[in-house]
């Protein structure tokens, strides 16, 4: 029998807009949920308690923490700290979570929780580059003051998220540069139909492009290669923090940078909460098999 056929006793905990869909979703799929940290569209947060000892899964933000190991709650007022969710939960119990660090997962492990991170799942990944792709585009048509139609547009990094933007501006009729540091990399972007170009080589040809986007979690466009950037063009860095583009030279030299990292939360929240959901769903599947 499928997760999905029984209903189970859910938590959402923090979140942004993904994690306020992915609650509703789960209540369309006939589940007891019950989120904390987490306000808005007539949602009604409850608080901590023992009851999350009874949930047959408790689902974490992404990321799950942020600053001084509180949980990522831009939806709600209520500062909640990790050690308070786990405070609640009983050794067998079920954690998910996105981006899970090392010492989130040994903060759940030392009390018995089985610990899993959705956002790690292939799927999920997948699924995210999507809304990623279509959001960067939006995001590049509202900040040029032109068509990415024959723009001249670099994409550094071909992994899921590069792929897609890639394509999706190209489709645009954008002029389409990609920067790799693997041959594969470089290979498949010709295959595309892509101008390929070495990570590493990339200097004066920088001053080319109206639009960079960069896609690696890597310091990538440091203070030498942004003295190359066309001064007019525009940055947008969607790689997670702290991402590839040096922010404070980038200021100085007056160039225009969005770091837009967790995009799908913002510009397909649904969508995003979709994919949170099934790789859920498929944990529990193989937890259950």
């Amino acid at each position: 029998m499928d997760w999905m056929d029984r209903e189970r006793n859910v938590w959402v905990v923090g979140g942004d807009l993904r994690q306020r869909a992915l609650a509703r979703l789960l209540r369309e799929d006939g589940h007891t949920v019950h989120i904390a940290a987490l306000e808005g569209e007539g949602l009604a947060p409850e608080p901590l308690s023992s009851g999350l000892a009874l949930a047959h899964c408790v689902i974490l933000p992404l990321p799950v923490t942020g600053q001084a190991g509180l949980l990522h709650t831009p939806l709600s007022r209520e500062r909640i700290s990790l050690l308070q969710v786990l405070d609640h939960m009983e050794p067998g119990q079920i954690l998910c979570g996105g981006m899970v660090s090392s010492q989130v997962r040994q903060e759940g492990e030392a009390r018995g929780l089985r610990v899993f991170d959705y956002y790690a799942r292939e799927e999920c990944m997948v699924a995210n580059a999507v809304p990623t792709a279509e959001g960067a585009v939006q995001v590049a048509m509202e900040e040029l003051p032109f068509t990415l139609h024959s723009a001249r547009v670099l994409i550094l990094g071909f992994g899921r998220v590069g792929k897609l933007t890639a394509h999706r501006m190209g489709a645009l009729g954008a002029k389409v540069t990609v920067g790799a540091q693997r041959y594969e990399d470089l290979a498949w972007a010709a295959a595309y139909g892509y101008e390929p170009e070495k990570l590493e080589n990339l200097s004066c040809e920088l001053g080319g492009f109206d639009l960079i986007v960069n896609t690696i979690p890597a310091m990538v466009l440091d203070w030498r290669r942004l003295g190359w950037v066309n001064p007019g063009a525009f940055l947008l860095d969607l790689a997670s923090a702290p991402g590839g583009v040096d922010r404070v030279a980038a200021k100085e030299l007056g160039l225009r940078v969005l770091q837009a990292p967790g995009l799908p939360g913002r510009t397909a929240p649904v969508t995003a909460a979709a994919a949170i959901r099934d790789a859920v769903y498929h944990i529990l599947w193989e937890l259950e098999a």
